[in-house]
């Protein structure tokens, strides 16, 4: 009996939309079924937040849960490794603890990773050794562009969370430059409609003096610090306070990023957002809009430094994409700004567009289908073609030169019949009935297809003559062309010198009709 293949599934949802209880129900599927199950976590406090929602949920179920990461101390930290290696804990959650040479589990089924994003290179060649035979589960708002793309090559699974939350709206995203009277009227907002305030600033250091320049600005708030370098006990009373209303405004660094949960807290203020990535641009500022009420995030820069090209990308992309669920679009905008990266080396992120990603996809896919097929494996060479005649869509019929440029990009990469009705279709649903400049540009295509099948290598046109030369003579069968030349009345030629070419007389016909006949003489060799 073949051995079942391990799960590799990429869940891609935004925050709040379901990721956790996919695990959820996944984690209890595995221990159902004998094995025991990993449950990463980028960070400590997301990761106590997932012991406890699952210690919640399985309450009344015989499953034994534990939690390793550096707030556990060492003496109890010993006993769950020796339980784990037992058998006696079915579901570890934890941080990069979990992945220590030090740590065995007896029956490990399932690897869960959540915010996937968030794991560098180091950790991820752990998590493939870990990986080898077990089902894995990744999870994350925004994938980073390696992990995105080998999900949209079909190298990994992937599932896509699009239906949000109900009554949940979007977030309003203003990029601005730092103004002291722009962070005042934006608390000041906030907390008189009975809100609290996320102030973002990524220096552990300067913290504090953050936090005094606030107080200054706002001596009615009352405000407070939170950063990772505070013990255990610090930080879950200063998440409590704040999650029961005790302060008004939380200054603290990217360690909110992940797994904080508090409805009451609608607007975010990020400082020296010019400095994030789009990905923890994202997540931070999903960090509010949890609720049903109107949620604001403050993306802001100095105003005396002129941004990188980079940095302006990045926030545009943020501004750009405000609408509930664009995960997945800004994954792929990242994707698009920083590369694909290598499926197989170190790196996470790449420049594809030194040979652009469409030529980039062909070919990897080509190089995976020759590795994968059998002896006889040929590639799909791309056909050259030149006519003296073309095709193109006028601006009478299609005016949004972006909605053309997509119009093009689909008939360029048609592969077969289907493909091309299929576009036909859909352009006269959207434009109505096709002109002659649209007709001889999916003539073109047509001719691609034809060309494609009978493996021809190019079509050049030159003072009325159109050469054919077939890449593998011996795809073609002789007693067909043999055919065709009787039947074409001198319109058809061989030439003994060039035994791999027949030539089209096409002086005397006119372009509307010259696709109608090259299509014609070429499906009689088929």
């Amino acid at each position: 009996m073949e051995k079942p293949v391990p799960m590799d599934r990429l869940v891609c949802g935004d925050v709040g939309y379901g990721k956790t209880e996919i695990a959820m129900r996944a984690a209890f599927k595995a221990v159902m079924g004998g094995k025991q199950v990993a449950f990463l976590a980028p960070t400590t406090i997301l990761a106590e937040q997932h012991y406890e929602t699952c210690m919640e949920r399985f309450k009344t179920f015989p499953v034994k849960i534990a939690h390793l990461s550096r707030f556990v101390a060492p003496a109890e930290q010993k006993k769950i490794l020796k339980k784990a290696a037992e058998g006696q804990i079915d579901i570890l959650v934890g941080t990069h603890r979990i992945i220590q040479k030090d740590v065995e589990f007896k029956n490990l089924g399932l690897m869960i990773i959540d915010e996937e994003q968030r794991f560098g290179v180091k950790d991820k060649e752990k998590l493939k050794v870990l990986k080898n035979n077990i089902d894995s589960l990744a999870m994350s708002a925004t994938p980073i562009p390696r992990t995105l793309h080998m999900s949209l090559l079909k190298i990994r699974d992937m599932s896509l969370l699009t239906t949000p939350p109900q009554s949940r709206q979007p977030i309003e995203t203003v990029i601005d430059a730092y103004s002291d009277e722009r962070v005042a009227a934006a608390i000041r907002k906030e907390v008189e409609r009975g809100g609290q305030v996320f102030y973002l600033h990524n220096r552990v250091e300067s913290l504090a003096e953050t936090r005094i320049k606030l107080e200054r600005l706002l001596p009615e708030m009352m405000i407070d610090t939170a950063h990772g370098q505070m013990t255990s006990e610090e930080l879950d009373d200063i998440f409590r306070r704040f999650k029961m209303g005790g302060f008004h405004v939380l200054v603290a660094t990217t360690i909110i990023e992940n797994g904080i949960d508090i409805p009451n807290v609608n607007t975010i203020i990020i400082d020296r957002a010019d400095m994030y990535g789009v990905s923890q641009l994202y997540q931070l500022r999903g960090r509010v809009g949890r609720s049903d009420r109107k949620a604001y995030a403050y993306l802001l820069y100095p105003g005396n430094k002129s941004l990188s090209d980079i940095a302006m990308k990045r926030l545009q992309v943020i501004s750009d994409f405000t609408e509930l669920g664009s995960g997945f679009k800004i994954a792929m905008k990242d994707m698009e700004i920083r590369g694909a990266g290598n499926l197989l080396g170190k790196d996470q992120s790449g420049n594809v567009y030194s040979v652009g990603f469409d030529m980039y996809v062909r070919l990897l896919n080509d190089a995976v289908n020759r590795l994968t097929a059998q002896e006889d494996y040929q590639s799909q060479a791309e056909v050259l073609m030149e006519l003296e005649y073309t095709g193109f869509i006028p601006d009478s019929y299609v005016q949004n030169p972006q909605t053309k440029m997509e119009i093009y990009k689909k008939i360029a990469g048609v592969q077969n019949a289907e493909e091309l009705d299929s576009v036909y279709t859909e352009m006269t649903d959207r434009f109505g009935p096709v002109p002659e400049e649209v007709s001889s540009l999916l003539s073109l295509a047509q001719i691609r297809i034809i060309c494609r099948k009978l493996n021809i290598a190019s079509i050049k046109e030159h003072n009325g003559i159109a050469a054919i030369e077939f890449a593998k003579v011996s795809d073609i069968s002789v007693n067909k062309v043999l055919r065709l030349i009787a039947e074409s009345a001198g319109a058809v030629k061989l030439n003994p010198s060039k035994p791999n070419m027949i030539f089209l007389n096409t002086g005397k016909i006119r372009l509307k009709e010259k696709s109608e006949f090259i299509r014609e003489k070429l499906e009689k060799i088929i």
